[in-house]
């Protein structure tokens, strides 16, 4: 089955017929079908609609990282951030709901967890994060089942929640942040600020306490700020200069370490530790010694494996950061390029944008935004061409940002899996 034939570009149409075929008997397999991957699969239908797009992924039901820590906060339901396929398979996405085992770059196959092998002509992996476990001693897969990361959503995000609900008043929040690079770069700090939310509600006599790997962090003038007019003293950042830097982790004692040997106990420990591209890009030969994948700039194609691109936060793709905007995009200008190839066209120019909105409490939202482009075979971002929210901005101001930061949401939900 190919891509549901609704709209050929006139191009297209001019096409030779032997590059007709080619495209006919092309089939594109995408892993993963979140941010990056699902959008390259909806967008390669739209594009080259006689060509057979499969997507694979393990849920039924994808729940998003963004939005979930509004979750945590009591602010939104777990069913309001998840988002299942109907809507693309009735775009002509073929959906498989199995895990991506293995890759055989020579045969072009792919081996799924139901035993079955997909031939493909083009992959695209979107994979996302996987844990480094024990890059922090003692954090291992055990130990997030006591002191959750919560990185991925889903039951370590239902985890965190029930340990919030169970925590004492007058209790402690710890949470233990790593150094560049990783998944959604302001995410700690939204955390914080939901957390903070949700105590001071139920347990207002409790903390935060943040062990930072980092001496600074995104939006971090807006976050204090923020924190400050919201919940005063409730939330204290420890840079890593001061000591911020956790080494080791007890999970069965709720502490750690940091660099400089003082201890930290919590009643809940939230343990976000240094990650790297998802298992199958491994698998695939296309990440490099630093455990992410390589790409290039105009396509987000592997620069390690021709007829292999991946997208999202498994890639190396500074200055674009590791958001959902941005694999969102990174989707759009890969199965461009594919589609292209696989019709015979020039590939249009490659830009990618990212807007990344944070909810302090509510009715206070910031952001973040960037636009990105392939100069000389990087990645760079054009002077003036991004920001962040001004620090003055009036109290009117920050609640028209969390009204943006929904209709995002809402918006880029139905780009790619609601409609």
């Amino acid at each position: 089955m190919s891509c549901t034939r609704r709209t050929v570009l006139a191009s297209a149409l001019a096409l030779p017929a032997f590059v007709h075929a080619r495209a006919e008997a092309a089939h594109v397999v995408v892993v993963g079908g979140g941010f990056g991957g699902a959008t390259a699969a909806r967008y390669l239908c739209l594009r080259a609609p006689g060509v057979r797009v499969t997507l694979v992924e393990p849920a039924e039901r994808f729940h998003t990282c963004p939005f979930s820590n509004l979750y945590l906060a009591g602010l939104r339901t777990w069913d309001s951030i998840g988002h299942g396929y109907a809507g693309l398979r009735a775009a002509g996405v073929e959906v498989v709901h199995a895990r991506a085992e293995d890759v055989n770059t020579a045969a072009r196959t792919l081996r799924l967890s139901s035993g079955q092998t997909l031939r493909w002509d083009r992959l695209v992996l979107s994979p996302g994060v996987d844990m480094r476990w024990n890059a922090l001693e003692g954090y291992d897969e055990a130990a997030a089942k006591r002191a959750p990361h919560a990185w991925k959503a889903g039951p370590q995000t239902l985890l965190l929640r029930r340990q919030l609900e169970a925590m004492p008043d007058g209790g402690r929040f710890v949470m233990a942040i790593p150094d560049n690079p990783f998944r959604c770069p302001p995410g700690p700090y939204e955390r914080a600020a939901m957390v903070a939310h949700y105590l001071k509600r139920h347990k207002p006599r409790s903390k935060v306490l943040l062990l930072d790997a980092k001496d600074s962090f995104s939006k971090q003038a807006l976050f204090q700020q923020g924190w400050k007019a919201l919940y005063g003293d409730m939330i204290e950042w420890v840079k890593q200069s001061d000591d911020g830097q956790v080494l080791r982790v007890d999970a069965a004692r709720l502490e750690v370490e940091t660099a400089f040997g003082t201890r930290h106990k919590a009643d809940v420990l939230n343990v976000i530790p240094p990650q790297k591209a998802g298992f199958i890009a491994e698998r695939a030969g296309v990440t490099d010694a630093s455990g992410w994948v390589p790409v290039k700039a105009e396509s987000f194609e592997s620069r390690r494996v021709a007829g292999i691109y991946a997208l999202g936060d498994a890639t190396i793709a500074a200055p674009i950061p590791k958001s959902g905007f941005a694999a969102n995009t990174q989707g759009k200008v890969a199965a461009a390029a594919i589609a292209a190839d696989l019709l015979g066209q020039t590939a249009p120019t490659a830009s990618y944008a990212n807007t990344c909105y944070s909810l302090i409490g509510p009715g206070y939202g910031i952001s973040v935004a960037g636009v990105y482009r392939a100069e000389g075979g990087k990645l760079v971002e054009p002077a003036g061409s991004g920001g962040v929210s001004p620090l003055d901005g009036n109290a009117d101001y920050r609640a028209a940002e969390a009204r943006y930061g929904e209709a995002w949401y809402a918006a880029i939900s139905a780009d790619i899996w609601d409609r």
